[in-house]
């Protein structure tokens, strides 16, 4: 339990004001960004430097006091909630927000956990260099979450997820010894690497405090282009298309169907199609160049790769962004559908990643056969083509003819959400993919984990964990479903 006593020996090892119990103060910060889990945490620890993140969590040891690190707590699959119980305390980076230093010809940027994605973007902006991966809360997560998710975004398909952003990392064992790897070596055979292990860990093995990031030169130009497809295999052939075309300039290439395009219509007014002719599927496109004297051509070959497409029967219609309030347009599109589908109310959501190759199938067979399997539903899908992430959505039924509550689904969700969950999750591993493509597992998928993972790998995720840390301290009930 956590009781008066604990919180003044948490008190006695940091400065004043480090210890938050004020439960107006607190409260904010124990449910999930959705809404989906309700915790409860009896204070806040906002330490402001990895010492005190150390001091932290070798108090936390002793006492064996649970500790839940938390950043902008845009999880997607509560992994930043806090248990029900009271029994764990809240560590919050947000105040390790600072950018230790920025190398511009090194391409290195040495970040601690709190700094905010948009923050780091404009740091690196102001000396001609910019970090390569965005996501839609990039106003509100923090470095330390993107680690801990490995995240991934919109540029994965050239950039890679953030794995391959982190050049070294700072972290703070369960026990409280700091690993300083911050050295960003190219190479390092030391065995086992620690670096790797804790990206995606979800704070489960310890808590990221700092890393060395990745830079890349900045945009100079970018062409960014919305075609419609008659299907997700076309628009996976027009892929193939533009990469032979256009080589490592293509940088971004999402779909989405036409329904999820009405849904952000209907929620955004600002926004207009792109396109006037009607296409079951959509692409957005995006390639860009770091090079001032290419911004012309680089359009000119977008312009003769869609006109090409075109002529192969790949794309019904296209259109390019003419400035960049157009291109801008575009994008607004794909970022507003999370925020959309939210104001339709409840829908189950699935982050998920079959094979490539097996993307445009599985979009189009998983929605029939969910459709087909809870009658009244309707299932749509939007996602990362070029890397087999998608964003699968189904949505309860509505209408008289359903007899559809005034909750607007909520009830159908909260009886037949986890008969969903389990039809939608078989059909990604029959595809021999992934029930978590970017989102992290967290607490809302760690059943699902439990029951689809290989035997030996879950052996092995509670090997390490146990390893790590032994007594469990380490943000409980997330990412390693516990022996049965």
């Amino acid at each position: 339990m956590i009781t008066p006593e604990t919180l003044d020996r948490f008190r006695a090892i940091l400065p004043p004001g480090r210890v938050i119990d004020d439960p107006d103060l607190v409260a904010p910060w124990t449910s999930d960004w959705r809404g989906k889990y309700q915790g409860q945490a009896a204070a806040i620890l906002a330490p402001r430097s990895t010492g005190e993140v150390a001091a932290i969590l070798r108090l936390a040891s002793e006492l064996q006091v649970a500790i839940v690190p938390q950043g902008g707590n845009s999880s997607m699959v509560g992994g930043a909630t806090p248990p029900g119980d009271g029994n764990a305390l809240i560590l919050s980076l947000r105040a390790m927000n600072a950018i230790r230093t920025l190398d511009a010809d090194a391409n290195i940027a040495l970040c601690e956990a709190g700094v905010i994605l948009q923050t780091l973007h404009e740091a690196a902006a102001a000396v001609g260099r910019r970090f390569p991966l965005t996501l839609g809360a990039k106003g509100v997560a923090t470095v330390g979450g993107l680690i801990s998710t490995n995240a991934g975004g919109t540029q994965v398909l050239r950039h890679g997820t953030m794995r391959a952003q982190v050049e070294g990392l700072e972290v703070v064992l369960p026990d409280g010894s700091i690993v300083d790897g911050l050295s960003a070596l190219k190479k390092d055979n030391r065995g086992y690497d620690l670096k790797h292990l804790l990206i995606g860990a979800e704070g489960t093995l310890g808590i990221v405090t700092a890393a060395s990031l990745r830079l890349v030169p900045a945009v100079a130009s970018r062409t960014v282009c919305w075609a419609g497809v008659e299907s997700p295999a076309r628009a996976l052939a027009l892929l193939r298309h533009l990469e032979d075309a256009l080589g490592e300039a293509m940088e971004g290439f999402e779909i989405l169907s036409d329904e999820i395009v009405a849904v952000v219509m209907s929620e955004v007014p600002s926004v207009r199609r792109p396109i006037e002719s009607a296409a079951a599927w959509h692409v957005l496109i995006e390639t860009v160049t770091a090079d001032p004297g290419d911004a012309e051509a680089l359009t000119e070959r977008a312009e003769a790769a869609l006109a090409g497409a075109l002529d192969k029967s790949l794309i019904l219609d296209a259109a390019i962004a003419a400035s960049e309030g157009q291109a801008e347009a575009f994008w607004k599109i794909r970022e507003s559908v999370s925020m959309s589908e939210k104001a339709k109310g409840p829908a189950m959501q699935y982050d998920v990643s079959v094979p490539v190759a097996a993307m445009p199938a599985f979009m189009i067979d998983a929605a029939a056969a969910c459709e087909r399997a809870f009658p009244g539903s309707t299932a749509q899908s939007y996602g990362h083509l070029g890397d087999g992430n998608i964003h699968f959505h189904v949505r309860p039924p509505r209408g008289p003819a359903h007899g559809a509550p005034a909750d607007r689904g909520a009830s159908w969700v909260a009886a037949r959400g986890d008969a969903v969950s389990a039809f939608v999750n078989d059909l990604v591993v029959a595809a021999g993919g992934s029930i978590s493509a970017e989102h992290g597992i967290g607490q809302m998928k760690i059943h699902e984990l439990a029951r689809l993972d290989p035997p030996a790998r879950l052996a092995a995720l509670r090997a390490i964990k146990g390893a790590l840390d032994p007594s469990g301290i380490m943000n409980p009930g997330k990412l390693v479903p516990p022996l049965v």
